[in-house]
């Protein structure tokens, strides 16, 4: 029996093309001028040094910095340093209302339902835990935040990585075969497959199904069987 569902967010919940062509581009403009003024900030710090280390620089000017991290911007590095960065440079985004993050029409409904038949709700993206807050706060359907009993990121391992949903699971305090984990990855699936969980491919193209796949495949949440 589902007690537990844990989704992803891109592809899943929410366009993909949202994150590339909304919140990429707002991250990467306003990236060097952030950088610049948030200098002194503990927390920028924390997070540039990691970026640092995660390139192997010894030493780095505040400009290479800058530009290692507008590189990871356009290729989609999946850092954690860079995306708690970019967590703090949308929050103003989100805060003065130039967007509101888009999830697919059924996405609200039906995680209230989920909610309110009893089952605990959890998020696992790249995107930092606290960008995953703020997407959540502000969405075209209002706040959803109500609807998660947590969020977890990469810090907490590799997406692709089994160990990952282990640690995910006793987290939560859930066998893992209690937890239906959502996402349109499959690799991502495989892992949390490798780990106990059950899994559902969401695969929002029609016809898109991958034939015989290990993976149950649905269109939309409205197709998942819990």
């Amino acid at each position: 029996m589902i007690t537990t569902i844990l989704t992803d967010i891109e592809g899943t919940t929410s366009s993909i093309s949202f994150v590339k062509d909304v919140l990429f581009p707002y991250a990467r403009e306003r990236l060097p001028a952030f950088v610049e003024t948030h200098a002194d900030d503990a927390q920028v710090q924390h997070w540039l040094h990691e970026a640092a280390k995660e390139a192997g620089l010894v030493s780095a000017s505040r400009q290479e910095i800058i530009e290692l991290l507008v590189g990871w911007i356009d290729a989609d590095r999946k850092s954690t340093a860079l995306k708690a960065l970019q967590g703090m440079i949308w929050k103003d985004g989100y805060a003065t209302g130039e967007y509101r993050a888009h999830v697919y029409p059924e996405v609200a409904a039906r995680l209230r339902a989920w909610q309110a038949e009893g089952k605990r709700l959890y998020v696992y993206s790249s995107g930092s835990v606290p960008a995953q807050r703020l997407f959540f706060a502000h969405t075209e359907a209002g706040d959803l935040t109500p609807c998660f009993s947590g969020y977890f990121d990469t810090e907490t391992g590799p997406k692709r990585d089994a160990e990952s949903y282990r640690r995910i699971a006793n987290a939560i305090g859930e066998p893992p075969g209690a937890i239906l984990f959502l996402s349109d990855i499959v690799e991502e699936l495989d892992a949390a497959a490798a780990a106990g969980l059950q899994t559902t491919l969401l695969a929002r193209e029609p016809g898109t199904c991958p034939a015989g796949g290990a993976h149950r495949c649905v269109a939309d949440f409205d197709a998942i069987e819990r």
